[in-house]
């Protein structure tokens, strides 16, 4: 019998892979914190085989529990294995299911190995005509290779024939058994011969023959010659049975009864539900947008019914009305009025919320059905659409009604738009991007696409597909509307699905549901103002920067080609390299993936304190990521007024911090000239002043509230330097004694703690021994019991609960706590201690926020406004004749932001730019 379509009958060692791919990186988990990485591993290496292959036979074949028939022959079998982790084994069932809901035959059979199962078919599977490919990491399995049996490796892209086992082993597949014989195996605990290595049997095997000829003249292995070969014959005569009982163990059994042979193990038709439930719940994105794409899961034989072929699973699709006419708007207005939610989302020309023009809103109000309302699709041939002034006139009593509940993905934009029209959206009730950030923070992206994927197991949409991409990308108003209509209305309808699906989960975890409500939804359009307000920028100061800047950048390199002794790219890695390291002689201290010895800051930071050459390369770098990201940038970046406005988002870092971008605000160095000069081209606009109003030692005072440290909290209460005591109590000095090296030690360990360093991170920045890093932070602990008491209850916390909570209760998950790998382990503890500390000091600048805004609606617009948020400081743009008085006012509602055993300060600063008032 000879197979049909020449493709080989595939027997995959399922167990083989199953540990090697639980071993190898990336360590994946999902957003609960359940480990994925080893069923990741196996279904891609299967879709490699597949891909490869396209077999129309296959098998996938794991170990059963309890013993098999070598446990019977020898009872130390395999003795020696430890149990199998509980985060590998918590992934076998959901691996079984996919590999079934994959169509693939799965063989799991009691009493034998997954070894045995596999060398049964291999010989049947060549008997029946079929070339056989087995994959597989085991070295075992080399002795079932023949002209029609071959091993694949796909982790190392490897084929093993027979010819390849004898280059690999030094013997040929049937040697193989004797060999594994000979040496044993420590894994399996299969005893071999005792010091009898891979040299020493290759000897024997080679010179001689198999295991049978060798015993049969003893005395033969001695004119081989190899060393310890004329006390072997003793060696072998005394442990004869050991050597044929490790044969028996090494063979794989050919003749195990199964139910199906070679010929009944066809490729079945792909379960697409069931494997989007599974690929959903391990969070395996890119597959499941494959399943419900309706695209091809698996590759399968040419000539075959293709699996992909198989339907998608249904998916709710968005029924939707275009509005062109006035009498279909007035309709929808009348509804929306009488809705309890209402969905809304708006289409424009730009993502950037002060150059977008609004090209069409579209709604929803129950799940499967929405409208697009179009007002500005300009391509040739659009149709006729409403004016978007008679649009918004009828649509604002509606828009800024609060008691009309509105929800959306990412508000704060849409609200930016409409405020360019003169509508202040109002009843923002919900939005789901928030939703998600407040349920899990860490759990992936929360844009509308993935969250979709995620929790609704719908692919979107996505902008590109309608639009184009790169320098030909279409933008809104130039789409048409026979596309723009079900993608405007689908964002809508997805929203609203997307709430109806993560509020209640929400609403179930307290804290969490308290943040979302009291604090990062209030916030929306407390950020949007604060965003359009922007700030003035003093662009001739920036150019000036600028041009000194290139001068020393020039100056820099001719320094560092004199030190090198020749011209090179000082941002070429592979030229820097050359010169460090290969003919300047530097010491190699670490070195990348690839063996090539690393040039990274942390590399250079350590070489900079013997060497001149990397202190050069590192003032090089600060200074020109300077000039790249801000003196150069910052002036193109400006609008309206001379001014920029930043993005500030809520919903990306995952401790609660604000992050921004275009500009980043965040990373502005203040503690070198050139950033504080930056700082200086933020300016205050004739006749006001920049107020700067910044949290004292936040995270130090919160460390003193959780740890109820009496000692810090003592310190705190009598408004002492907090490290200058820190600096008394760990010396042992008195308080008016500390010098300015103990006091820099002190600053090191409170904020170093803070942040779990290490004896050797401390000992690295303070340039001592590590003992005496270690002494200090354990003069600190007995001195601030209470602080480690804290850390230690904090750690086991994270352990059990895989999260740690915020003083307001905002959750900061820990998927990778219990994680097997230590280091990813001992990360994430640091991350726990630290998370609780700035996730607090997060919330509590953003209730300053929400404090501070009340005040200013009170107060006359053009007196004072808020302009940026950055860090755990606020900074102002107030009238110079009322500046004091705003000062006073605003420093005592940011000190009333939170209630903490400790006394809560905020500082104050006013200056004609940004680095004098801070």
């Amino acid at each position: 019998m000879s197979q049909p379509d020449k493709t080989p009958l595939i027997l995959v060692d399922g167990s083989s892979y199953l540990y090697r791919a639980y071993h190898a990186p990336p360590h994946l988990t999902n957003s609960k914190g359940e480990p994925t990485g080893a069923v990741y591993g196996v279904v891609n290496m299967l879709r490699s085989l597949l891909r490869q292959y396209h077999p129309s036979h296959m098998a996938v074949v794991f170990d059963a529990k309890g013993k098999t028939f070598r446990d019977e022959m020898y009872d130390q079998y395999k003795a020696q294995r430890p149990p199998m982790p509980d985060d590998l084994r918590s992934q076998i069932a959901p691996l079984h299911a996919i590999i079934q809901a994959l169509g693939l035959p799965m063989i799991v059979e009691p009493g034998v190995e997954a070894d045995d199962v596999i060398g049964t078919l291999a010989v049947a599977g060549e008997q029946a005509g079929y070339d056989v490919l087995i994959s597989t990491g085991d070295k075992d399995m080399a002795q079932l290779v023949t002209d029609k049996v071959t091993l694949v490796n796909t982790m190392t892209d490897t084929t093993l024939d027979p010819q390849g086992v004898r280059d690999k082993f030094g013997v040929g597949p049937e040697l193989i058994i004797d060999l594994l014989a000979m040496m044993g195996d420590k894994v399996d605990n299969i005893p071999g011969l005792p010091g009898v290595g891979e040299k020493t049997a290759l000897a024997m095997l080679q010179g001689i023959g198999s295991l049978e000829s060798i015993y049969q003249d003893v005395d033969a292995v001695v004119p081989l010659g190899f060393r310890g070969s004329k006390t072997m014959p003793k060696k072998l005569r005394e442990h004869k049975e050991d050597a044929f009982l490790s044969y028996a163990l090494a063979t794989i059994k050919t003749d195990v009864e199964l139910e199906l042979g070679p010929d009944q193990l066809n490729i079945g038709e792909v379960d697409r539900d069931a494997l989007a439930k599974l690929y959903g719940e391990l969070e395996f994105r890119r597959w499941l947008n494959e399943v419900l794409d309706g695209g091809a899961v698996l590759p399968t034989a040419p000539g075959n019914a293709p699996a992909e072929a198989t339907p998608a699973p249904a998916q709710t699709a968005t029924e939707h009305e275009l509005i062109l006419t006035e009498s279909q708007l007035d309709r929808w207005i009348s509804s929306l009025k009488q809705a309890e939610l209402i969905a809304l989302d708006t289409e424009t020309t730009s993502l950037d919320y002060m150059e977008a023009e609004l090209v069409g809103l579209s709604f929803a109000v129950e799940p499967g059905k929405a409208a697009y309302l179009p007002v500005a699709h300009d391509y040739e041939g659009a149709p006729v659409q409403l004016d978007r002034d008679l649009v918004l006139a009828k649509l604002k009593p509606l828009l800024e009604d609060a008691g009309l509940q509105k929800v959306g993905q990412n508000l704060k934009y849409d609200m930016s738009v409409l405020a360019k029209y003169g509508i202040e959206l109002a009843g923002i009730a919900f939005d789901t991007m928030l939703e998600s950030y407040c349920f899990n923070s860490t759990a992936g992206k929360h844009n509308m696409d993935d969250l979709a994927l995620k929790y609704l197991g719908h692919k979107t949409t996505h902008f590109e597909e309608i639009a184009g991409k790169g320098a030909k990308q279409k933008t809104f108003n130039q789409i048409p509307l026979e596309q723009a209509a079900p993608y405007a209305a689908e964002d809508a309808d997805i929203t609203l699905r997307l709430h109806q699906h993560l509020m209640p989960r929400l609403a179930e975890l307290e804290g969490p549901a308290r943040i979302f409500r009291e604090i990062e939804l209030p916030l929306v359009p407390v950020m949007s103002r604060m965003e359009r307000n922007g700030v003035l920028l003093d662009t001739d100061k920036l150019h000036q920067q600028s041009s000194e800047i290139a001068a020393k950048l020039q100056h820099l390199e001719q320094e560092a080609y004199e030190v090198a002794g020749e011209t090179f790219n000082l941002s070429s890695t592979k030229q820097l390299q050359a010169i460090l390291f290969e003919k300047l002689g530097y010491p190699v201290l670490k070195k990348t993936p690839k063996g090539a010895p690393s040039t990274a800051e942390e590399v250079l930071q350590e070489l900079a304190l013997d060497y001149p050459l990397p202190k050069l390369i590192l003032e090089h770098r600060s200074l020109a990521k300077l000039k790249n990201t801000y003196t150069d940038k910052l002036p193109m970046m400006v609008k309206s007024e001379g001014r920029v406005h930043t993005s500030y988002h809520q919903a990306v870092t995952a401790t609660g911090r604000l992050s921004s971008t275009d500009p980043n605000l965040q990373n502005i160095p203040i503690r070198s000239d050139e950033g504080r000069r930056i700082r200086q081209a933020f300016i205050a606009p004739e006749g006001y002043q920049l107020l700067a109003i910044d949290y004292s030692q936040i995270e130090l005072r919160i460390m003193a509230h959780l740890s109820q440290d009496a000692g810090l909290l003592q310190a705190f209460a009598e408004g002492k330097d907090i490290h200058r005591a820190t600096a008394a109590e760990v010396s042992g000095v008195p308080f008016d004694e500390v010098t300015t090296e103990q006091r820099r030690r002190a600053k090191a360990v409170n904020f170093g703690l803070i942040y779990g360093m290490s004896a050797f991170g401390l000992a690295k920045q303070l340039g001592i021994p590590r003992y005496e890093a270690q002494d200090y932070i354990d003069t600190y602990f007995h001195r601030y019991p209470g602080v480690l008491e804290y850390m230690d209850g904090t750690r086991k916390q994270a352990h059990d609960d895989q999260y740690v909570e915020t003083l307001f209760g905002r959750r900061l998950h820990l998927p990778e706590i219990n994680a097997r790998n230590k280091m990813r382990q001992q990360a994430a503890e640091r991350a726990a201690i630290n998370a609780p500390m700035q996730g607090t000091a997060a919330d509590i600048i953003k209730k300053a926020m929400l404090l501070v805004d009340s005040y200013l609606a009170t107060q006359p617009k053009e007196e004072i406004r808020l302009l940026m948020q950055v860090h755990d400081e606020l900074v102002f743009e107030v009238r110079e004749d009322v500046a004091e008085s705003h000062q006073k006012a605003l420093c005592e509602l940011m000190e009333q932001a939170a209630e903490l055993d400790v006394p809560l300060i905020a500082e104050a600063g006013l200056g004609e730019n940004w680095d004098q008032a801070h």
